[in-house]
């Protein structure tokens, strides 16, 4: 198979991580008169067009969110993995608790699978990098490599769930493989925090990421309410135990 023009001085790759590709362009040049100055401040911001390419060898599958597929050239089949009336239901009650699609495709065989572009930032994560296994935040899984478990955990007391504003549920990928994740903050952005039987307190959904072994709670800022109605903190999300914890510096623009 040939490809030609998938990169060129507008678009390029600017990351590989196992069977995933990060397509960026420069320079959008599909504008018209009516948006080319919103457009051009736009790039110059970095606000760009992203689009994940994937790479399938004929051995590990890829799994991505329902609906992100463009399109795909070689001998590529599409599945959805379901293995049976109660696989099919449990998919639907995991992805009714994390806001996630229910059934995500499986792309098998050898050729490539090219995703839906997106102006959010596209981050790449290595499974093995995150011990135990790596929590996100609700939206932001767009495809892995097939070899990535993907599992449900809820939140360690009602408090998290009432009060965080991080949901009583959310997805954790563990295992051995590569994660793309969506992202409203870039990488660069990011601060990484490890903690080693330590505690991390954040006022806000701030956390983007962090380590499945991490115990995540919501608790008073002070020892009293009286204390906490002072400082004017009230409710900060907590992280404890070993692991790591990716955090954006502050409220990203939805």
């Amino acid at each position: 198979m040939k490809i030609k023009n998938l990169q060129n001085e507008h678009r390029k790759i600017v990351e590989t991580k196992g069977s995933f590709s990060i397509l960026e362009s420069s320079r959008d040049l599909s504008v018209s008169p009516y948006n080319a100055t919103s457009q051009y401040f736009m790039e110059k911001m970095g606000v760009r067009r992203r689009q994940v390419v994937a790479e399938l060898n004929g051995e590990k599958t890829i799994v991505i969110q329902s609906g992100a597929m463009q399109w795909t050239i070689g001998n590529v089949n599409a599945t959805t993995g379901i293995k049976g009336a109660g696989d099919f239901l449990g998919k639907m009650i995991k992805g009714a608790v994390t806001k996630e699609s229910g059934v995500k495709p499986e792309y098998t065989g050898k050729g490539y699978l090219v995703l839906e572009p997106t102006y959010k930032y596209l981050i790449l994560q290595d499974l093995e990098d995150w011990g135990s296994g790596m929590t996100i935040e609700d939206g932001m899984f767009l495809a892995c490599e097939g070899t990535v478990n993907r599992n449900i955990i809820s939140r360690k007391n009602i408090s998290s769930a009432l009060a965080g504003g991080e949901g009583l549920f959310n997805l954790s990928l563990s295992g051995k493989g590569i994660a793309c994740l969506e992202s409203n903050v870039p990488y660069e952005e990011l601060i990484e925090i490890e903690l080693n039987n330590e505690e991390l307190k954040i006022d806000g959904s701030l956390a983007v990421c962090w380590s499945s072994s991490l115990n995540f709670t919501v608790e008073r800022s002070t020892k009293t309410l009286i204390g906490s109605a002072a400082s004017g903190e009230g409710l900060v999300n907590v992280y404890r135990g070993v692991g790591k914890v990716l955090m954006s510096p502050y409220a990203p623009t939805r």
